[in-house]
């Protein structure tokens, strides 16, 4: 069938669908069996009453595609409701697409040469049977909507494209047994809640879920019957969506509601988190009853699970194995799918009702991604904790509306207490089982931040820099320095820092990265502190016997490690840190790791000896570095006089665009408070110093301090001098990614 005539066959069908009528049984029959259909003649009013052009036939629509997906990938796009009302920008439902826009979607996949495929295809091409066509796409659709039987399956037969349709098998079963159902709110992801959204609410209308702020019956969701006759005809596969967890439970002291397959549930009345234990047992059993429920009523056991929200990481991952499922969708659109790729894949969202371009542009910035512009605040949690819940309260929301009013990108969150400003780590604010626990704040603020602010949150966590309870421990696995006689000696420097040669000084910063994601899956990236560095008479851990490369059992032979020895050891221990977040953080988010790293070694290559820190390896190794740009820190003595600052940023600039892509993944990081006069800097200077960064050819930009509470630095210089409205490569919304 050409891709005109079938498009002709869609669209009589769609017209049909929005004009109350049945579908045509010629064209029923010839799209089920791609032989070329005669329109009935009395569907052509159905055009004009659905407010549809119709296309005349004769040549082939023209290829106006300016994408091609790379051979041997695929992409798969996630829908969610189909109906004939939306508005678009403001409907209620932001997920939801309107029929025609699909059907329009679905025509210019045909006339474009892009190629809609099956798990099947996905699977052959695995096992090495044949290869996938070009420009593939895998379509898939979530939550068991009615919508999906009613409208999307027709269009599916018309135009004989496979997708993939996950079905949550609670809501069905509830409402099919004609049960008050309770559903938390089934927003796809952890965005901001709409006016009127409801999340743990009652619904006092039996047969009903409530679904997006609005409440639903059993004429809302599909049947097991209508699931088996779309299943037989060889177009829709099943996959669950699980049976219980799309809905947010508590995730902390203070109430916050987050995706159930991720959170660790928060018992109020035991004031404790549920066991790693029992939150295994929790997800796995939920998974293999959702597929005993499918397998039941289809005879067919699903191989796939599509996750609520996207919400999964490697440990849910491994669960879902061992639940029988072969694979498995997130929403994690940073890369495109290949079959080997897989088991989990990825998916991109369609929302906000898109038309064929906007979806072909959501792919194509994976394809060839923009430059990805950067403007942070690094925030202290100590300035918001206080031992009154209630200055709690007004502290955190004096940070949402500043961060918000800001509209920066990134907020840098500290997840560490260092009271006494020496940078330290000597407690943590999250659980954890390594050091005391000052408040279990983070979860709550950064969780606010993302939601309420619309921010993206990295975790601020020192490398080395922590104060374990026992202090003959914290001496044992000390940094060392050689003292004047041979003997090795705790170092006495600004940082009391564990050394990245000891194994067991591993397990434990391994430990706290992995508890920090644990509780907070949510987070976007990390930011590694200044603390790790190593100076040129430190590490002589290294020649003890214990001592071992970081993230291997291989003994150091020749403990006299040069700088660059010293930096690529720092680098590889960070890598393995960071592999204990990895196994929690949420595949769906874009997560980045950031590093700090002083000027010095950027003006002056040779201070590596000094530091252990080199910004090229650290270009290699790392998402962003945060270029601690703060002339009156690097050196202060400086004059303030305005002009020597000024030619020291200058510098700086010059030395980072000596590195490929040098601009591309520093952050600036300016310094707004002046401790050496222990004075804010004046706003003026800090709004130049801003754009002065910017028409040097500086990408991204950050500053530290942020006083939230008392204003400081001065927000409007400060807004003026981090705004993106008139940065000449920003040519996309500032907000964050799912």
């Amino acid at each position: 069938m050409s891709h005109v005539m079938r498009s002709i066959i869609a669209r009589s069908l769609l017209a049909a669908t929005l004009a109350g009528c049945g579908v045509p049984a010629a064209v029923a029959q010839d799209s089920a069996s791609s032989v070329p259909a005669t329109i009935a003649p009395d569907l052509a009013p159905s055009y004009a009453t659905a407010g549809i052009q119709r296309d005349e036939p004769g040549e082939d629509a023209p290829n106006t595609a300016t994408l091609q997906i790379p051979a041997g990938h695929f992409v798969t796009l996630g829908f969610h409701d189909v109906r004939d009302d939306t508005q678009a920008a403001v409907d209620h439902d932001p997920y939801a697409i309107n029929t025609q826009r699909l059907a329009a979607l679905f025509d210019w996949l045909t006339a474009n040469d892009w190629h809609p495929i099956s798990l099947d295809d996905v699977q052959a091409a695995r096992d090495g049977e044949r290869a996938l066509p070009h420009n593939a796409v895998l379509l898939s659709f979530d939550d068991g909507l009615e919508s999906f039987y009613t409208r999307v399956f027709q269009l599916l037969q018309a135009f004989d494209y496979p997708a993939l349709f996950a079905v949550e098998t609670g809501w069905i079963e509830r409402v099919g047994r004609g049960e008050t159902v309770t559903a938390d709110d089934t927003d796809p992801v952890a965005s901001p809640l709409q006016e009127g959204a409801v999340i743990g609410g009652e619904s006092d209308t039996a047969n009903e879920v409530r679904y997006n702020g609005r409440e639903r019956g059993s004429a809302g969701f599909v049947d097991w019957d209508q699931v088996r006759e779309m299943q037989t005809s060889g177009l829709v596969e099943v996959a669950s969506h699980t049976d219980d967890l799309h809905k947010g439970i508590v995730a902390n002291p203070q109430g916050n509601v987050e995706p159930a397959a991720l959170t660790r549930r928060y018992d109020d009345a035991r004031g404790a988190y549920e066991s790693d234990d029992d939150y295994r047992q929790r997800v796995h059993d939920d998974l293999v009853r959702s597929a005993d429920i499918i397998e039941h009523n289809t005879g067919i056991r699903p191989r796939t699970l599509v996750w609520p929200y996207g919400a999964t990481n490697a440990k849910t991952e491994t669960i879902a194995r061992k639940a029988g499922y072969q694979f498995t969708f997130s929403l994690g659109d940073q890369r495109l799918s290949t079959p080997s790729s897989g088991p989990d894949f990825g998916r991109f969202l369609v929302m906000d009702d898109p038309d064929p371009v906007a979806v072909e542009s959501q792919i194509a910035q994976t394809v060839a991604p923009p430059k990805r512009i950067q403007r942070a605040v690094q925030v202290d949690l100590d300035y918001l904790y206080d031992a009154d819940p209630e200055q709690v309260n007004a502290n955190l929301s004096a940070l949402l509306d500043r961060i918000q009013a800001m509209q920066v990108r990134t907020v840098y969150l500290q997840a560490f207490a260092d009271p006494d400003g020496d940078g330290t780590a000597s407690a943590l604010y999250f659980p954890n089982d390594y050091l005391p626990m000052r408040a279990d704040l983070f979860n709550r603020v950064a969780w606010q931040l993302k939601t309420r602010a619309g921010v993206d949150v990295y975790a601020w966590l020192p490398l080395l820099a922590f104060h374990l309870p026992d202090g003959a421990h914290q001496q044992q696995l000390a940094v060392q320095t050689h003292g004047v006689d041979g003997d090795r000696q705790v170092a006495d420097r600004d940082y009391r820092r564990l050394s990245p040669f000891r194994p067991r000084a591993l397990a434990i910063v391994r430990g706290i990265y992995a508890d920090l994601a644990r509780n907070t899956s949510g987070i976007n990236g990390i930011l590694i502190h200044d603390d790790a560095y190593l100076a040129a008479d430190e590490d002589a851990q290294a020649c003890a016997p214990e001592a071992r490369w970081p993230g291997s059992q291989r003994a150091i032979t020749d403990c006299d490690l040069s700088a660059r020895d010293k930096t690529r050891a720092l680098i590889d221990f960070s890598h393995q840190a960071i592999a204990g977040a990895r196994e929690y953080v949420n595949l769906s988010n874009r997560f980045r790791v950031a590093r700090n790293i002083y000027p010095r070694v950027v003006l002056d290559p040779d201070a590596e000896s000094r530091f252990a820190q080199a910004l090229g390896p650290f270009l290699d190794n790392y998402d962003e570095v945060a270029l601690m740009a703060m002339p009156y820190l690097d050196e202060a003595g400086m004059a303030r006089d305005g002009a020597t600052a000024s030619r020291w940023l200058d510098t700086l600039v010059d030395r980072v665009m000596r590195h490929p892509d040098g601009l591309e993944r520093t952050v600036f990081e300016l310094q707004a408070y002046d401790w050496a006069r222990k004075r804010w800097i004046e706003p003026q200077r800090f709004k130049g110093w801003m754009h002065q960064l910017v028409r040097r050819g500086a990408l991204n930009l950050a500053y530290y301090p942020d006083d939230f509470i008392a204003g400081k630095p001065a927000f409007q210089p400060t807004f003026e001098g981090m705004s993106l409205n008139e940065f000449p490569y920003s040519t996309f919304p500032l907000r964050s990614q799912p």
